[in-house]
């Protein structure tokens, strides 16, 4: 249970609360929409692995999960991609490129200013862009944000990854502004 009184409080995780405050959901799909699924040479998986990867860092579960099923919709539907996430992703055939920025997002993830020129320079090296760095900075941010937001208020998740396939089919082929409530 929620540390709120939410108005439905069968939704888990941030579904939840954007049904309680919509003129906030609203803004913080619109956000998702853009980092996760809007124009950039990084994939929607892509991306949706740094958000799913900073939320296991954060120790999110919901977020963790729901975005790790987001990106395995995008990579074939194989939902052991969220186990592959927390472990690391050691066995993933990830290119140079997203090893780096999945550096940078640690760092964005531990704080800010532990983003180092070298991490810059590892990415660039790898053949990030400026604004696929700063895309992966972003999201990472944000994905703090989301994840303080969703645990700040206690709200309750399912366990299984196996509860997250629809939501993360939703997700990666409908998008963020379907999940806008009415």
């Amino acid at each position: 249970m929620a540390h709120i009184k939410l108005k439905n409080e069968e939704l888990p995780g941030i579904i939840g609360l954007m049904h309680y405050r919509p003129e906030t959901a609203e803004p913080l799909n619109q956000l998702a929409e853009t980092l996760l699924r809007g124009p950039s040479t990084l994939t929607p998986g892509e991306r949706e692995i740094i958000a799913s990867s900073v939320s296991w860092w954060n120790d999110c579960h919901f977020c963790h999960t729901s975005h790790g099923a987001a990106a395995a919709a995008h990579h074939g539907g194989d939902l052991n991609l969220i186990d592959e996430i927390k472990a690391g992703l050691p066995d993933r055939d990830l290119s140079p490129k997203l090893r780096a920025l999945l550096a940078i997002a640690k760092h964005v993830q531990q704080g800010g200013k532990k983003v180092t020129g070298t991490d810059i320079a590892a990415a660039r090296e790898a053949g990030a862009t400026d604004l696929e760095i700063h895309d992966t900075v972003l999201i990472a941010a944000a994905f703090c944000m989301y994840n303080r937001y969703v645990d700040g208020l206690g709200t309750w998740r399912p366990e299984p990854k196996e509860a997250y396939k629809e939501v993360g089919e939703m997700l990666a082929f409908k998008g963020y502004l379907e999940a806008v409530p009415a």
